[in-house]
Parts: C-alpha cells; structure tokens; sequence
C-alpha cells in the first residue's frame, strides 16, 4: 500500500503561480471546511461542508453547469440574485436531499427569525463503491461536518464526500488547491467522481475503466477578490476547463458543476483584469483534481468491489520517460 501523496510531492508541478501556505481553499481568509466520513464493507461515503464566513450576510456567487446531470440544490436562486447565503455542502447522490434537510435545521436553529433559506448541497454518485440506496447520511453526520470545520488543510482522497468516488479509472475523492494574486488568492475543493483517461501534464495514464454509475465533479472556487457574481460566474465557467486538462470525456451522464462566491463583498474588478483570477482557477483546479487521485487510497466497498488508487511509481516513469519529469 502505497502512502498517499499529493502530487507536488511527486514532483508534478501545475501551472505558473504561486500556491497559498496550505495550497489549499482554506487558503482564503475566512473560508472554512470540515468533513463526515463514513468507510464500513458496504458504505463508502459522507459530507464534506465549506463555511465561507460572513455567509449568513450573503456572499456574490455563481454556479457554471458542464453538463446538468446531477442535483445540485439552490443553485436557482444563485442564479437569480447572484448571492451565497449559507454553507455549501457535498455528497452522495441520493443523500442530497436528506443532507440538505440537516442543513436547513441547523441554520434555523442559528436564526431564529428566519422564514426563506436556500441550502447548496452538491453531489457526485458513490454507488459503486457505497450501498447508495440506503441513503446513510444522518442530520448528526451533517451537523458534525458543519461543527468541526476548520482553517487547516482539508483531508484530501477517502474523506467526507470523496470517500467512495472514483475518476478516470481509478479510486479518487476529495481534493484541494489555491493560487495567491497581488490582490488575493483563489482555493479550490473538488469532488471527483467522472471517466475518461488521466492525463498529468499532457501524458496519459491509462486505467482499467471502472463500470459505475454516474460520472460527475463538484467544483467548489473561494477567493477573496474583489468580484461581483457576473465576474464569479466568468470563474467558475474556467474552473470547467480543468476537467478536460486532466482528461475528463465529459460522458452525457455526468454531473460537472462549479460554483464560485468570494468572501469580499466590494466588487472593484475591472473584467480587463481577470486574466489573473482565470489563470488561477484553472490551475487550482486542475491540482486539486490530481491531488483527489494521488491522495486517495485502493478501496473496496459494497458488493466486494474495488477501485484501486493510481500508483504513483507508475505516474513518474511515464512522465520521466515523456521528459516531463527529470
């Protein structure tokens, strides 16, 4: 069993800019994150809960759909009046619904007064490895997620809702990465669960395919920018261009959303100066998405199946033999 390793530890470095302290979406000031993670021989799955705080102020947001395979709760009202007003958790497919109940009575408990909320919750399908239909996830699971989050660098792999996902063949999870601007930083949180063919720094790596239902990602994009959500929603739809760097086939039944809020509620950004903030992303998140497979380990769930993490010998000598690598 190989230890898991992000995938500058193998010496795969992405993009141009410079990484936040933790390379991580907690990177940004005030953004937090904690995780529930449920591993039994038939469960494989969990939650995975970013705070952003101040969001009960309401936060600019926006949501970029790949493809509109999935359920991703709230994301209408994103859409409509361009505002984050509460935490943004992810899951397991058909726990989305019960996830987002849990979170609806844990914001009620914390406002009183309130008549109207609109919950995020996210999901990729974890039933190849997980007994999705029993829909484990419990409003106590959520309300530890929420409970425990911190500024630390998030667990990354077989945590919270990356626990039973796999991509591009093999196991995978959840991952994270950031990218720091004069004026800010951009931190990024994956949960990758799609096919197609690994790519590391334009050299392939195959896999056996893995037959499971659903192929999708949630991309989750923090910053502290001065962005208003016109601008976010210009983000996030970058954040999508990960996906085929790391070689996503963008199957018609996956699920590939990005949603994108900043923590900064002064929009001052003149759009002649994204270049950065969509730089950023971009390598953000196509780290955070390689640090989702290098970091997760070889699982076996329900019904005795098994997703194999990739190995990480392997992804150095093809890159060492590309020249990529030295």
């Amino acid at each position: 069993m190989q230890t898991p390793r992000r995938v500058r530890e193998l010496g795969v470095v992405v993009g141009a800019l410079p990484t936040g302290p933790l390379n991580a979406i907690t990177d940004v000031p005030g953004v937090l994150v904690g995780q529930t993670t449920i591993a039994t021989d038939e469960l494989n799955t969990g939650v995975t809960a970013i705070v952003p705080e101040g969001y009960a102020l309401g936060l600019p947001a926006a949501v970029a759909v790949g493809n509109g395979y999935g359920k991703l709760i709230g994301t209408t009202q994103v859409d409509e009046l361009g505002v984050l007003e509460t935490p943004i958790l992810l899951t397991g497919t058909l726990s989305t619904f019960r996830v987002a109940d849990a979170l609806l009575t844990w914001l009620l408990e914390r406002n009183p007064t309130a008549t109207s909320l609109n919950p995020i919750v996210g999901e990729t399908n974890d039933g190849h490895l997980s007994d999705i239909r029993a829909r484990p996830i419990t409003p106590a699971d959520v309300h530890a997620a929420l409970n425990t989050v911190t500024s630390a660098l998030p667990s990354e792999g077989c945590h919270g809702a990356g626990t039973g996902t796999t991509a591009l063949g093999f196991k995978a999870g959840i991952g994270t990465a950031s990218r720091t601007l004069p004026t800010g930083t951009v931190g990024v949180l994956v949960q990758a669960n799609f096919s197609g063919l690994l790519t590391v720094s334009g050299v392939p790596v195959p896999a056996e395919p893995i037959d499971a239902e659903g192929n999708s990602c949630m991309i989750v994009v923090a910053t502290d920018l001065p962005l208003d959500a016109r601008q976010l929603g210009r983000v996030a739809r970058r954040a999508m261009f990960a996906l085929g760097r790391v070689g996503s086939d963008f199957a018609p039944g996956s699920g590939d959303y990005a949603i994108a809020f900043s923590t900064n509620r002064t929009p001052a950004y003149a759009d002649r100066d994204l270049r950065g903030p969509f730089q950023a992303v971009t390598e953000a998140t196509e780290e955070a998405l390689l640090n989702s497979l290098t970091m997760a380990r070889t699982t076996t769930g329900y019904r005795g199946r098994t997703a194999h993490a990739v190995s990480h010998s392997r992804i150095r000598d093809l890159l060492t033999t590309a020249g990529v690598l030295r």
